[in-house]
């Protein structure tokens, strides 16, 4: 049994002046260092979400990443989610779950990929908490990706459909790393 990895990285970062999926950092876009965690992490196959920026960030991974585009990403997170959902039941039925992670979280490295993942299962729901605060990635099993598909609207993602699940598995995650997402350039870790 294997784990899909899906990186969600198609907003147009208002708030940051440009898409964050194309924001450099250490010598690595942010949309190469996403990657990069959930293959190191132990995902595959991973499948990268792009909207805002989508050629120039495609044109920045490996050939043979599998990429989607959410063709209506301006609507907001909602549809990155469901378009990246949607990409993956094509994925071989040996894929259990997927585990869900944002473009920009810079403080997330592979050794929480690798936590979560460890979790696994078809009917799993669990996410990363830093200091017992919600956070991404969320691991996600193949039995709740229709309904959470669904109900994936607005910029809200898979949100609401948690927060009412009396089965979700906080995993924390403070020793390995920050949940905090990069909103702004003043947000960017030092180099």
């Amino acid at each position: 049994m294997s784990t899909a990895g899906l990186l969600l990285a198609a907003g147009a970062g208002r708030r940051f002046g440009r898409p964050k999926a194309l924001v450099e950092s250490g010598g690595e876009r942010f949309v190469q260092r996403g990657l990069r965690t959930l293959v190191d992490g132990g995902c595959e196959p991973v499948h990268v979400v792009l909207g805002a920026g989508a050629g120039e960030a495609r044109a920045l991974l490996p050939e043979d990443t599998v990429t989607v585009e959410a063709a209506d990403w301006a609507s907001g997170l909602g549809a990155s989610l469901r378009a990246g959902l949607d990409s993956l039941h094509t994925v071989d039925r040996q894929v259990q779950a997927v585990l869900v992670q944002l473009v920009d979280l810079p403080w997330v490295g592979p050794e929480i990929v690798t936590r979560l993942r460890r979790l696994s299962a078809a009917d799993v729901v669990a996410r990363a908490a830093y200091a017992g605060v919600p956070g991404h990635p969320v691991l996600l099993g193949r039995r709740w990706w229709a309904e959470i598909a669904e109900g994936a609207v607005g910029d809200r993602g898979a949100r609401d459909w948690l927060a009412a699940r009396p089965d979700l598995r906080l995993v924390e995650c403070a020793d390995l790393g920050s949940g905090a997402d990069v909103d702004t350039p003043a947000d960017l870790p030092d180099p």
